[in-house]
């Protein structure tokens, strides 16, 4: 039986993989101004097309706001370009490090290298964003790389390839074809570095490919991210930030908060003051252009099935609509949902919700929360309310999370000078800023031997020499 022929999409993608893997070897790694000079084409690739972009990224969506596009995605994209160009000359110095005293005086340095050819699996709900970040740390780094876009996203995965194809040779930056075998077949090339956004549940098949090549992974993924409203915190303030947290891009962010742990005697005000301000800020019209479409049909069918199964299990549902109105589902926008009491045994709260659901769940004490969170996995995000500063740090020193905002929602993913990655099952690794550079490149330790130094005391014959640099070292240690 003969074997299928591989699609021109697949060739096209090995042949780039192979000729970057060849210049990546052959060639000396790119000096500071050829690396700015990439960086500021990416910033005319995003800037020239800004406006195709967000009509791409809306037309695949279904609609997508506009705003949501510029402030969640471009603007955050031009911010890292700025951020690496501003400090790369710094990151990529030769650095001095400290050398043992018995070795002296011979010197220690660090020489930060390209990794080489950098693979990109991009998700589809921010695909500017969470596509282009991750090439920013690549060409600062030094590296070539080839990007995946998403299958959902098919009008931008095109105008992506195009823009980038207008300022870049194949061999230093190239966006692959969305085609199924290339999906399966891109992880399992032997990259120098992988970077994966996306479910959990894609990145361990991910992390498996990658894993027959020794291909060290960076996995940004999702999970459940909590938000604690704290006894101490502001009900109304609280339940405004996270209707926001929750309600940009329809809740389709990985970071956005998934539920809400909120103590007993406010479950029912603050339940009220969310649905509340859900309606303030997108009002009850699904043509309102400020509120984001559900990606796919699929995708909004299974949101419905989570609100149906939580109101089975006795859960209170406070929505403007619901799901199956047909302004609201010929649209593909999903009401902006309260469900009230949620507990453990509904779907809703046993897989990553990716849409505009908020389960409320009600505590007793202060350990509660803490006790969920920590026997469940361990979330990309948390996010605390309030103003007791040692329940706050009382949360923070016994939980685990991939990064934390207070008193407030999603805004440590915008700060360039911090990482930003999960931790076991909502990712593993980090970028942006310096972090991301340092990430995709290799700090190779070089020892330089002064002619000065009794090194050769440790060659063979021993004897009464060995013994005396023995003292020595042991004196030393």
């Amino acid at each position: 039986m003969e074997r299928p022929l591989k699609s021109p999409g697949l060739h096209a993608l090995e042949d780039t993989f192979q000729r970057q893997v060849e210049m990546s070897r052959n060639e000396p790694a790119p000096t500071l101004q050829a690396r700015l000079d990439r960086l500021r084409r990416l910033r005319a690739a995003v800037t020239e097309n800004e406006a195709r972009f967000e009509a791409a990224i809306s037309a695949d969506f279904g609609h997508r706001s506009t705003v949501e596009t510029v402030i969640a995605e471009t603007m955050l994209v031009l911010g890292e370009i700025k951020h690496a160009a501003t400090h790369l000359k710094r990151w990529m110095a030769t650095r001095k490090i400290p050398t043992t005293l018995q070795f002296a005086p011979a010197k220690n340095r660090l020489i930060p290298q390209p990794l080489g050819v950098i693979g990109i699996i991009a998700p589809w709900n921010y695909p500017l964003q969470l596509t282009l970040a991750p090439a920013v740390a690549a060409i600062a780094a030094g590296n070539r790389a080839i990007i995946k876009p998403s299958e959902l996203v098919p009008r931008f995965a095109e105008l992506l390839m195009e823009a980038i194809e207008k300022k870049f040779d194949a061999s230093e930056l190239a966006v692959s074809e969305i085609d199924e075998d290339i999906a399966k077949a891109f992880a399992a090339l032997p990259f120098d570095h992988l970077i994966f956004t996306g479910s959990t549940r894609v990145g361990r098949l991910v992390a498996a490919a990658a894993g027959r090549n020794l291909t060290p992974v960076t996995l940004e993924l999702g999970g459940k991210s909590p938000a604690i409203v704290d006894g101490s915190a502001d009900i109304d303030e609280a339940a405004r930030r996270i209707a926001y947290g929750k309600l940009l891009n329809a809740g389709q962010t990985c970071i956005a908060p998934d539920y809400a742990l909120v103590p007993e005697a406010s479950v029912q005000p603050f339940a009220m003051r969310l649905h509340g301000h859900m309606q303030q800020m997108y009002g009850t019209d699904p043509a309102n252009p400020d509120y984001t479409s559900i990606i796919s049909d699929r995708h909004y069918t299974r949101l419905e099935g989570l609100v149906a199964d939580a109101a089975a299990k006795a859960a209170s549902i406070l929505q403007p609509a619901a799901p199956n109105d047909p302004d609201w589902k010929g649209r593909r926008k999903f009401p902006p949902t309260v469900i009230v009491d949620a507990t453990p045994e509904m779907a809703v709260m046993q897989e990553e919700i990716f849409g505009p659901l908020l389960p409320v769940m009600r505590y007793r004490d202060a350990a509660e929360p803490i006790a969920y969170i920590n026997n469940h996995d361990r979330p990309l995000a948390l996010y605390w309310f309030g103003t007791d500063n040692a329940a706050r740090d009382e949360v923070l020193a016994r939980t685990v999370s991939g990064g934390v905002t207070i008193n407030d929602c999603l805004f440590h993913f915008a700060q360039a000078h911090q990482p930003m990655g999960g931790v076991g099952a909502s990712g593993s690794g980090a970028y942006h800023g310096e972090w991301g550079f340092k990430t995709l490149t290799k700090l190779k330790p070089v020892f330089y031997r002064s002619r000065l130094n009794r090194l050769t005391d440790l060659y063979p014959p021993y004897g009464a020499k060995i013994a005396r640099l023995e003292k020595l070292m042991r004196l030393l240690s």
